[in-house]
């Protein structure tokens, strides 16, 4: 399936840049020792801004849910209708959410509660995204 490469600003900078060496980060407050994911200009817990940082992460979660897209309004994606959009649970902080499309998992036989983890797949000349795939 073919995927729209990022478009990296200031804030997703060190995300894609660890995407790029195959290590999964997410943002840490060292103020309040809590995770959090997309980045954010200041902690969404106790909103400090200063002390944020880039935490490496396993890689590994879990399949948390998922649905069915038949009719995606986003042209690059409509030939591969239908295809499976899946929630991922951190391992680290089931919070903490991501999106995949679950290569190799056929469409609607999604395992919920699976194992995964993280696969970075290049989307052009020296990108690469997080994908996940089921383990175990």
């Amino acid at each position: 399936m073919p995927k729209q490469a990022p478009v990296p600003d200031e804030l997703s900078k060190p995300f894609w840049d660890a995407c790029n060496e195959r290590r999964l980060v997410v943002q840490n407050c060292t103020a309040c020792n809590r995770m959090q994911y997309p980045p954010e200009q200041t902690c969404s817990e106790c909103g400090s801004e200063h002390n944020l940082e880039w935490r490496e992460v396993s890689g590994r979660g879990k399949v948390n849910g998922y649905c069915v897209m038949h009719d995606s309004r986003i042209r690059l994606l409509q030939a591969d209708q239908p295809f499976n959009i899946v929630v991922i649970e951190l391992e680290e902080d089931p919070a903490i959410k991501f999106l995949s499309h679950l290569p190799g998992t056929p469409v609607d036989q999604v395992p919920v509660g699976a194992s995964v983890l993280v696969d970075f797949q290049e989307v052009g000349p020296g990108q690469l995204i997080h994908e996940w795939r089921v383990v175990g």
